[in-house]
């Protein structure tokens, strides 16, 4: 793969989802670093994303880079996102979905990019805790978007409900055992799709517009706190009856306008 466009400011890459891809990605950021230097916005999905790449990526110093999304890269890790705090300091988003990042590489992200991140992406990073997403929410005061969907999430009792697992107390304290408590006063939206370890939920967020809990079926009504009075939008497919009943009970209670709805819709952080 050759590149010479000295002029390109952003590049979108995706690649095949197979674990036979030969793409060489080192190879890929080496003849962007060469040949287009003032890329802003790069977006790249694929399985073959390590930490060499990421390596390879910083090496290029793309000194006008301001939007960086790595996604599907299991083997990007905190090492990973060392590299690229250290070299990119400017960043604005950063998609790390689907990585194997923790919450140490969150504290990392956060205490380089205070100044200008506004779009955290962290779907499907099964490392992450509510710790490290409640930090990085109290240390990232410009968030506006942040998608943390099936992070909090325990496979076993994705297709379960709070009924199906009384049986079990260990258990269901196990899977419903994560809490998250969020004051933003920027966060428009917060996607948490798929968390379904996660049971009790306290929003405090006045300009929160959009909110995707789609498949949170370990949360309970009774902990749900939603203050958030420009809420117009919430997804909620896959919870159960009382919940939907307490969000929407919720949402009213804070109406200040004629577009407020609940809306259900598919799990797959639209």
């Amino acid at each position: 793969m050759v590149f010479n466009c000295p002029n390109l400011r952003e590049i979108s890459l995706e690649f095949s989802r197979q674990e036979h891809d030969s793409t060489d990605l080192i190879t890929v950021f080496d003849g962007l670093g060469k040949t287009c230097r003032r890329i802003q916005n790069i977006h790249i999905a694929s399985l073959k994303l390590s930490h060499p790449v990421v390596l390879a990526l910083t090496a290029a110093n793309f000194r006008e880079l301001r939007m960086l999304s790595l996604v599907l890269g299991k083997e990007i890790t905190d090492a990973s996102v060392a590299a690229i705090s250290s070299s990119y300091s400017d960043l604005q988003l950063l998609d790390l979905s689907g990585s194997s990042i923790t919450d140490s590489g969150i504290g990392m992200i956060c205490n380089v990019l205070p100044d200008t991140l506004s779009r955290l992406l962290l779907a499907l990073c099964p490392n992450v805790t509510s710790s490290g997403i409640q930090y990085a929410t109290a240390q990232l005061p410009l968030l506006e978007l942040l998608d943390c969907g099936m992070t909090i999430s325990d496979p076993a009792s994705d297709n379960q409900t709070i009924p199906e697992r009384s049986s079990n107390p260990q258990q269901t304290q196990l899977i419903n055992g994560q809490k998250m408590f969020i004051k933003h006063s920027r966060l428009k939206k917060l996607s948490l799709w798929g968390c379904s370890s996660l049971d009790t939920l306290f929003l405090n967020c006045p300009e929160l517009k959009d909110l995707n809990l789609n498949s949170c079926n370990n949360l309970h009504p009774e902990r749900l706190a939603l203050q958030c009075p420009k809420l117009q939008l919430v997804h909620a497919s896959g919870c159960q009856g009382p919940l939907t009943k307490a969000i929407r009970k919720q949402v009213l209670k804070n109406f200040t306008g004629g577009n407020n709805m609940i809306s259900k819709r598919l799990a797959d952080c639209s």
